[in-house]
């Protein structure tokens, strides 16, 4: 209540994008949708600031994906997101359905649980739910009323797993929901066209 009492106290200041249930040890990153096995304000914006250079470092493209990369990913979400290259086109057919915060939130969530500092903690958790959770947020992302609770919950004593309930939820809404209207888009189909061209080429 206090959270949402001094959210209410100030206007949302709009920052550069950032990436409760039970915590599952020993799981990968990816397998949040049970589909498969495991293979795997000054001051605030400057917070902001320092957060988001750290998610750029997770989407950083290190090499291009091959054309058999590519073919893979309409075979398989989970290589979509473990790929950088995946994850950016993805991002990118998410942001011509106005829907990249789902993606946004979810590699946040990520950064989060590699967080070990409690004062990052508390500073990354406030974050998240202040540019994702909050309903005041223009980027609030769709979760029910009973993950939303536990977050608010939480937010007295935050977690590095605080919103692994709620990046399950994402996760799942995106693979169901835009995943497959991704492999049917424009963004995905002309890249494959393009690997097929290329490879043609040589």
């Amino acid at each position: 209540i206090g959270v949402d009492m001094r959210k209410r106290q100030q206007p949302h200041i709009e920052g550069p994008p950032q990436a409760p249930g039970h915590p599952r040890p020993n799981n990968c990153c990816m397998c949040w949708c049970g589909c498969c096995k495991c293979l795997w304000n000054e001051d605030r914006m400057e917070r902001s600031e320092r957060a988001c250079t750290k998610m750029d470092s997770i989407e950083a493209t290190e090499e291009q994906p091959t054309l058999d990369e590519v073919v893979a990913w309409a075979r398989s979400f989970e290589l979509v997101m473990r790929s950088s290259e995946g994850r950016e086109i993805f991002r990118e057919f998410l942001r011509s359905e106005y829907s990249e915060e789902n993606l946004l939130f979810w590699l946040a969530c990520e950064e989060l649980k590699k967080e070990t500092d409690p004062t990052a903690i508390d500073e990354k958790a406030r974050i998240i739910y202040e540019d994702y959770v909050s309903i005041l947020s223009p980027k609030e992302v769709s979760l029910d009323s009973r993950v939303r609770e536990g977050i608010n919950l939480s937010l007295t004593e935050p977690s590095n797993l605080m919103y692994e309930e709620a990046q399950l939820q994402i996760y799942t809404l995106m693979h169901r929901d835009s995943y497959p209207r991704f492999l049917n888009s424009s963004v995905y189909r002309d890249l494959l066209d393009s690997k097929r061209s290329s490879c043609l080429d040589t």
